[in-house]
């Protein structure tokens, strides 16, 4: 398994109301960062602060357009309020299920041949950031 790319597509696939956030993070976010508690609606993120409309993506992602002078460059995404994230951003990816159906660039060919030990070593690689996930 490797490391993150960066290639965007946990956050770009988890818009419309795809993420689920706690009562304390909206607390956190209102007391401290009210550029982000904008965005939450009846307890939804990410919301228009405007309409109150669901975002198709999260306001804070921003993309660093691949160098088209680079052979094989990528775009590159990037999260304006990654030390503040929601948890479910935090925690993310929590299973070798879900990498393959993002089709997370994490994943490489000796991890899908044997998911179990997959699974151990993203919950080594992630284990900073999350919990580990248990069956």
């Amino acid at each position: 398994m490797k490391e993150c790319t960066q290639c965007g597509k946990c956050c770009t696939q988890y818009g419309d109301g795809g993420l689920s956030v706690t009562d304390s993070e909206i607390d956190m976010w209102e007391l401290f960062r009210p550029d982000i508690a904008q965005y939450v609606k009846k307890g939804l993120i990410w919301a228009s602060p405007d309409t109150g409309k669901l975002l198709n993506h999260c306001p804070f992602l921003r993309v660093v357009p691949a160098d088209k002078t680079v052979a094989n460059s990528k775009d590159i995404y990037t999260c304006d309020i990654y030390f503040d994230r929601p948890d479910d951003c935090r925690y993310y990816p929590v299973t070798v299920k879900q990498m393959i159906n993002d089709e997370c660039e994490m994943l490489e060919e000796n991890d899908l041949d044997d998911p179990v030990k997959a699974q151990r070593e993203l919950d080594i690689l992630m284990k900073d950031s999350r919990p580990a996930f248990d069956k």
